[in-house]
């Protein structure tokens, strides 16, 4: 396989919807009033969902390009504190941060300067490569999350 196609691949693998629904069709149309719900049975409302994986993308993100980046505390930093948004624009902001994010990570990917395999060097033996595939990872575990957490709310959009 071209190291191109691969990086592209793995670009790809922070959104894509081959396997299951995306990010971005997992966050939309959730009625405001329901963001802050938790279901019977759900551990997460549809915010805490959103915003734990805005973090945990920030900060594997930033942990691969600033040796100077300070992760938030585990696990408290990782949670907003509250099951709702603190404001109306709180949401539609973690999408746009998520979303910006997600789009940096997959450039530092697909760039071909970036060493897929060298160790960072502020890590503990992470490469880049690790990163990425941990990042998609947790982000398809938590849109599972998500969606069944709509489901049991009754605003997942049925085809």
């Amino acid at each position: 396989m071209d190291e191109k196609v691969l990086r592209d691949y793995l670009r790809r693998a922070l959104s894509w919807h081959e396997s299951h629904v995306d990010w971005k069709k997992a966050v939309a149309g959730i009625p405001e009033k329901k963001r802050g719900m938790r279901p019977k049975g759900a551990d997460h409302s549809p915010w805490e969902l959103l915003e734990h994986m805005r973090i945990a993308t920030w900060d594997i993100f930033e942990f691969c390009r600033d040796g100077k980046h300070a992760s938030p505390d585990w696990p408290s930093g990782y949670w907003p504190k509250k099951p709702a948004p603190p404001n109306a624009g709180a949401w539609e902001k973690s999408v746009q941060e998520l979303e910006r994010d997600l789009q940096a990570m997959g450039q530092l990917v697909i760039n071909p300067k970036t060493d897929l395999l060298a160790h960072i060097p502020h890590g503990s033996g992470q490469t880049i490569l690790r990163e990425v595939l941990l990042l998609a990872d947790h982000n398809a575990y938590h849109l599972g999350q998500l969606v069944l957490v709509r489901r049991l709310l009754g605003c997942w959009p049925e085809n």
